[in-house]
């Protein structure tokens, strides 16, 4: 097995807070910093969010080649349990349909603790669903040495992870992790050319500067898991451009000085890649830690990479979870705004299902009524703030919107890290999460919630009922649902038998709207609207389909959730 990136942090810790501990703190960036010109114009990864993305969670039964507990346990033989772990953060598995039983006890809401595998498609699905959602733009497949017993595994997850790549409109790109890999020089170009080259074909494939994106993430640290000299690093670099391909470093925290983390000698290595992305998981805890890199490394690697005409794609990390390091979003926040304002060309955000080192943004347990009992493991509300699981989600779609100029500079952090007080006005499900039963095609369910007339969910055909659920971020008061389908007359009139139903935590419903025959007419607008009798108080509504006259399946292009 792989090991995970956290034996390069312990060693850098120290040695980046001595590095960085003199001087006065600087308190906040530049209001309006200069913003070095970009090397590279728009593309995949210039100006947009990267999210790293593991894809490496297994279990047993789950059909995966490699048959284990891969990732979750330490003895990968046996399921997780207390004494048996990698985990240090516990996901939210209320939207994932196939989960599997561990060793745990009971979550403190008395449901069963189970986890995900990455193998099933629907988690892939899902985690890519979350990426469009909250504008997460590409993804950057990890990819270790596959030329052992996890190969098979890793090459199903990067077919799994283009397929969600397609459907949901993101990018991806293969990250290679050399960590561990001896025979690396000779077998990274044998892996690219005989099996990930041929995902560059897939419109999904990211693209910077018209090249399929390729990183390389290790070259250069002064650990023993990544003995490689300069000259064999270069050759791989050098090798990967001449095939065509804009490639990313992976570099070490102190790759422009090459100390502390960085071997020496690798400056030309470093200076080969098309873009720098310094490592930065364990470098920081903290707002004055944050500031500090800003001061002492971030500013001057984006004028070094300037200087060259390289491209500079900053680490920007949730913080540690389970060590405290997250205070409810203002870490995060704080290198949003540092890096903003000093004009970076991107962000790689790591990681998006790092929940072995705590530093996910993946949808995480809210409390400790979602974490096993008595485990130890950290909920979002931590530090004693309230915080909804797809909170560093939505701060993550934040930061995206200020680096693309969408929402104003701003040091002040404007994502509400639970959605509450005075009830919403509008549509409460446009832009939600959302799951369904099933859907065909490239008919999503995201298609029902995106504000888009035309688009449209639609399930799976000829397999009565059929359900699809909006997950509205909070307890809502709902008074009011409206369904449509897509104004366009060539949708004739057809009648859908449905119900309405909620749930406040996603597993047990009540109906709010008995089953009942809808009408869509495209001479009103192929519109159905259902008002309660009474307000509902829910946080997660769902439509319940049993027959449609016009098509053998449950269609709807709106789900719109008003409040009274």
């Amino acid at each position: 097995m792989s090991i995970s990136r956290r034996s390069v942090i312990k060693s850098a810790v120290i040695a980046t807070a001595a590095a960085t501990s003199t001087g006065a703190l600087a308190t906040s960036a530049p209001a309006a910093a200069t913003a070095a010109p970009a090397a590279s114009p728009p593309g995949d990864v210039v100006g947009k969010i990267t999210v790293g993305y593991q894809g490496w969670f297994a279990c047993i039964g789950d059909g995966a080649p490699i048959n284990n507990w891969w990732h979750w346990s330490q003895n990968a033989s046996q399921p997780p349990s207390p004494s048996n772990t990698t985990i240090a953060s516990w996901p939210d598995m209320r939207e994932l349909t196939r989960t599997y039983p561990t060793a745990y006890p009971s979550l403190g809401n008395g449901q069963p603790a189970t986890l995900f595998s990455s193998w099933d498609q629907q988690t892939v699905d899902t985690h890519f669903q979350w990426m469009r959602d909250h504008g997460c733009d590409t993804a950057a497949l990890q990819r270790f040495n596959p030329f052992g017993a996890e190969g098979p595994t890793r090459d199903g997850m990067a077919q799994k992870v283009r397929q969600s790549a397609e459907t949901y409109g993101r990018k991806f790109y293969i990250m290679y992790d050399v960590t561990d890999w001896t025979v690396m020089q000779s077998q990274i170009k044998e892996d690219w050319t005989n099996k990930m080259r041929a995902h560059t074909a897939s419109s999904a494939y990211a693209r910077q500067n018209g090249k399929p994106v390729v990183c390389i993430w290790g070259f250069g640290f002064s650990d023993p898991k990544r003995p490689f000299a300069p000259a064999p690093c270069k050759d791989v670099v050098d090798w990967f451009k001449a095939q065509g391909c804009y490639v990313i470093g992976g570099v070490p925290t102190h790759w422009r000085n090459g100390v502390d983390d960085s071997r020496p000698g690798f400056q030309d290595v470093y200076r080969s890649f098309d873009m720098i992305s310094p490592w930065m998981v364990g470098r920081i805890s903290d707002v004055a830690g944050a500031d500090r890199f800003l001061r002492d490394l971030n500013t001057a690697d984006l004028a070094d990479c300037a200087a060259r005409g390289v491209d500079y794609q900053p680490c920007v990390i949730p913080g540690d979870l389970q060590s405290g390091h997250r205070r409810h979003g203002d870490l995060m926040w704080r290198q949003f705004y540092n890096l903003v304002g000093l004009g970076v060309q991107g962000f790689y955000i790591s990681m998006f299902d790092e929940f072995n080192e705590g530093n996910q943004i993946a949808k995480t347990a809210e409390t400790a009524a979602q974490v096993p009992t008595g485990s130890g493991i950290r909920a979002l509300d931590e530090d004693g703030t309230a915080c909804s699981s797809d909170y560093y989600l939505r701060l993550t779609a934040d930061g995206g919107r200020m680096l693309k100029g969408q929402l104003a500079l701003t040091a002040t952090r404007p994502t509400v890290p639970f959605p509450g007080g005075p009830q919403p006005v509008g549509d409460l499900a446009l832009r939600r999460t959302v799951t369904a039963s099933g859907h065909t095609q490239v008919y999503a369910p995201g298609n029902a919630v995106d504000g888009d007339p035309a688009t449209y969910w639609e399930s799976a055909n000829n397999a009565f009922p059929q359900w699809i659920q909006v997950d509205l971020g909070a307890d809502r008061s709902v008074a009011r649902v409206v369904l449509t389908l897509p104004p366009n007359p060539a949708w004739a009139t057809r009648t859908q038998t449905l119900s309405v139903l909620g749930s406040t935590d996603g597993i047990t419903f009540t109906t709010l709207s008995a089953a009942s025959g809808r009408t869509f007419n495209p001479a009103t607008g192929n519109t159905t609207t259902i008002t309660l009798s009474t307000p509902a108080t829910v946080r997660h509504v769902r439509i319940h389909v049993t027959a449609n006259t016009g098509w053998p399946a449950a269609q709807l292009s709106g789900l719109s959730v008003y409040g009274p």
